[in-house]
């Protein structure tokens, strides 16, 4: 049984732990390989497979660019695969793309009661991204969560991105704690590498992203089926 009296502070990653993946994000990244395909539809799909998404049936590959990469990642995947724009050009266009995409996002479960009872028991919270700062905050704005959240990070907030321990480490000197006392939530490989790479207390893996079972277990101390079990674990 891991010990959880320590843990003082939970770092969530956005997609796929705080919103429901799939339903959010499917129909955002044919809209982002069609743009970078400059409307070629045999093209998009090429462009789909190459990041790790299935054109026809939308599965994702787990830890692939468009399960786990930050903007830029992709952009230069984009590019790499055969899209007729840079990754310098295509940049600011997805992230405009997904901050408006987070006004479409669909939440794992309420966020606004589970944020509220963990900030009650005195926890720090904080959501750290790949996808850019602006779009975290539409999320927080959207789902009432701000109140209750004392960090954010995303791939352009100045803390490296993931699997770096940055976005972790500036959790911790934004709320005054230790790497040891942190709980990392995450969906895919480059979550939990993070909280080990900073010394995260517990790392902890919810199955409503990209990531499987099979793919998630050994880098987790934890795995859950969604976020709304977290509670349980901390006791």
């Amino acid at each position: 049984m891991i010990d959880t009296n320590d843990i003082a502070g939970i770092l969530f990653d956005k997609d796929g732990t705080l919103l429901d993946f799939d339903a959010s994000w499917a129909p955002v990244n044919r809209t982002v390989a069609l743009l970078a395909a400059d409307g070629d539809a045999g093209l998009a799909d090429r462009l789909l497979q190459a990041c790790g998404m299935d054109p026809e049936t939308g599965h994702l590959v787990p830890d692939s660019l468009l399960a786990a990469g930050n903007t830029r990642e992709i952009a230069e995947g984009l590019a790499a695969a055969g899209s007729p724009f840079s990754a310098e050009a295509l940049v600011p266009q997805i992230d405009a793309l997904f901050a408006g995409a987070a006004e479409q996002s669909v939440p794992v479960a309420e966020l606004a009661p589970l944020f509220a009872k963990l900030h009650g028991r005195g926890l720090k919270l904080g959501i750290a991204s790949s996808d850019n700062e602006k779009s975290i905050r539409v999320t927080i704005d959207r789902f009432g969560i701000g109140p209750y959240v004392d960090f954010v990070a995303g791939y352009d907030s100045g803390h490296g991105t993931k699997p770096q321990p940055g976005m972790v480490l500036g959790f911790c000197a934004a709320t005054g704690l230790a790497p040891s006392q942190v709980a990392v939530v995450g969906d895919n490989n480059h979550d939990l590498h993070m909280g080990r790479n900073a010394g995260a207390g517990l790392k902890v893996a919810v199955l409503t992203g990209t990531g499987s079972r099979q793919s998630l277990q050994e880098a987790c101390d934890v795995l859950l089926n969604d976020i709304t079990e977290l509670e349980a674990v901390l006791g």
